[in-house]
């Protein structure tokens, strides 16, 4: 077993969900659990630990300080999600800078791991919360209280430190698989925004409302969801998704009196997404009014299409030797701190391209390729 495997394996029990897969929401016990995991294994590899007012948690590999370079990801998951989607790229990181380290590598400009906070949006429905409150992209006084951020925001003295940023991870698609290239480097991340759809009906009796009586909004709900499918389907490239459906109150016995449906959608650029959605609102509103409900759609988190820094992209192709260049549809703290500093990603092959889900996978070559290729990276941009 590779060391990055081996350090993945230390913290399989944490989060396990019973139902298949890890839930590791942020900001609570296991996230808690997770971050001080983390800090134990980087002071063991001699780095030091310096939390944020943010949730994210820095390893520093020299003093903190300007023109650092820094590369980590998240510990968070999705519900049921898989073993790799983050953490790889947390414990890649940290066996790159032990290998070097053990080397004797002497670096010129300070190093830094971070682990950002709440990147999959579990615990409050927004992704990228960590790198969003560093950069300034999120206001903090929107949180819930229990978030337990009371001084949280814009950190311009942490993103100043930043020289360069690269972020390995597993690829959330078959792209790699299909080129049988075990690392690739990201070109950019499509268009992505969240949405929360509202259909409102009218609560009654489950056993004395006849059906054509009824407003239901849990029907309208499921035609609406296949009006989603179909407009997504009509835009080339274009990802729309529905992955929950909340009846109130959620009886048995009871017609729902309102129904909510957060909306995830994706395309190549931001006028794409905002077409996509607008047309998903009109089906939307005709289909709940077939129902003798009412439609409302609201957005509750939005990034542009990213493109990443194409002169440090080409500086680590060199570096590598030339490996292959493409675009992911998934969302990462990479994409958010690109308007800001250079930034890079890495991707390791996934075999069957499935994320977000336990079947998500890496094989141990290629693991071991992705850390061999990050401690060239860091080498060659710490010298």
């Amino acid at each position: 077993m590779s060391d990055a495997l081996a350090l993945l394996a230390e913290i399989d029990d944490v989060g396990r969900d019973p139902r298949g897969g890890w839930s590791r929401p942020g900001f609570g016990p296991v996230a808690d659990e997770l971050r001080a995991w983390f800090a134990a294994q980087a002071e063991a590899a001699g780095l030091a630990v310096h939390p944020d007012a943010n949730g994210n948690v820095w390893a520093w590999w020299g003093e903190p300080g300007p023109d650092a370079v820094v590369t980590g990801s998240h510990l968070d998951s999705v519900p049921g999600g898989g073993r790799f989607d983050g953490p790889l790229g947390v414990v890649s990181a940290l066996v790159a800078v032990r290998r070097l380290r053990e080397a004797g590598f002497r670096p010129t400009r300070p190093i830094a791991v971070v682990v950002f906070a709440e990147e999959e949006g579990s615990r409050f429905g927004v992704a990228c919360l960590g790198s969003r409150l560093l950069t300034g992209a999120m206001d903090p006084t929107a949180l819930p209280a229990e978030a337990g951020l009371p001084h949280a925001g814009g950190d311009d003295a942490a993103l100043a430190r930043i020289g360069r940023f690269v972020e390995l991870h597993v690829e959330q698609g078959r792209g790699l698989a299909d080129l049988d290239a075990p690392i690739g480097l990201a070109t950019g991340v499509l268009a992505h925004g969240r949405w929360r759809m509202t259909i409102t009906g009218r609560g009654d009796h489950a056993g004395s409302t006849r059906m054509q009586d009824r407003s239901d909004p849990v029907v309208a709900a499921a035609r609406v969801v296949l009006a989603v499918e179909s407009a997504a389907l009509a835009v080339d490239g274009a990802r729309a998704t529905v992955g929950r459906i909340e009846a109130v109150p959620g009886g048995t016995n009871v017609i729902a009196s309102r129904v909510e449906l957060p909306l995830d959608v994706r395309a190549g650029d931001g006028g794409a997404v905002r077409a996509l959605v607008a047309a998903i609102e009109e089906a939307g509103a005709l289909e709940a009014a077939r129902n003798g409900c009412d439609f409302a759609i609201e957005r509750t988190s939005w990034s542009d299409e990213v493109v990443f820094d194409d002169a440090l992209r080409s500086e680590l192709d060199g570096v590598l030797g030339g490996v292959p260049a493409l675009p992911t549809g998934a969302g990462h703290d990479a994409a958010v701190l690109a308007a800001h500093v250079p930034t890079a990603m890495l991707f390791v092959r996934n075999p069957t391209g499935v994320s977000h889900a336990p079947e998500e996978h890496a094989d141990d070559a290629d693991v071991d390729a992705g850390v061999d290729a990050l401690e060239r990276v860091l080498r060659h941009l710490a010298s």
